[in-house]
C-alpha cells in the first residue's frame, strides 16, 4: 500500500468509528500527542492537545451537550491528499438538545504519522455555529 493509500486508511477508520459512535476506535485513531485546532472564534476552538483532551473533553463533550443523541449524519466527501496530509470536506446534519435542527459544512486538514491522526485543522461557519450551538455568546 503507498502512503497516501495508508494515510486514507487511517483516516477511513475514524471516519468509521466516528458514523459507528465506536470510542474505543475513534481514540485509537489519535496519536498520544495529537492535535486538533478549529479556525473559528468560539470556546471550542482549542487547540486541543493529546488524544484524551481530544476525544474526552472535545468530541464527547460537544457532541453530549450541544447535540441531541443519535441526531448525528455525516455526508463525507472523497478525500483529497497526499503523502501524510489529507483534505476532507464533510456535512452534518443533527439536531440540537432543544430540537433545532443543525445543518453545516466543515473542511478539516488532517495529518497522518505512524498510523494515526497526529493533527487536524478544522473549518466551518463559525457565526453559524455560534448562532446555533452557542446562543449564550449572542
Amino acid at each position: 500500500m503507498s502512503d497516501s493509500a495508508e494515510t486514507r486508511a487511517v483516516l477511513q477508520r475514524y471516519l468509521d468509528a466516528l458514523v459507528a459512535g465506536d470510542i474505543d476506535t475513534i481514540r485509537d485513531s489519535f496519536a498520544e500527542d495529537a492535535t486538533w485546532t478549529i479556525k473559528a472564534d468560539l470556546p471550542i476552538a482549542g487547540p486541543w492537545r493529546g488524544r484524551d483532551q481530544i476525544v474526552d473533553e472535545f468530541l464527547l463533550t460537544v457532541m453530549s451537550e450541544r447535540f441531541e443523541a443519535g441526531s448525528h449524519v455525516f455526508d463525507f466527501a472523497p478525500m483529497v491528499g497526499d503523502g501524510d496530509t489529507i483534505a476532507l470536506e464533510w456535512h452534518v446534519s443533527a439536531r440540537t438538545p432543544t430540537g433545532e435542527p443543525y445543518e453545516n459544512d466543515y473542511c478539516g486538514i488532517f495529518v497522518i504519522c505512524d498510523g494515526r491522526i497526529a493533527a487536524v485543522r478544522e473549518y466551518f461557519d463559525g457565526r453559524y455555529v455560534a448562532g446555533v450551538l452557542f446562543p449564550e455568546l449572542s
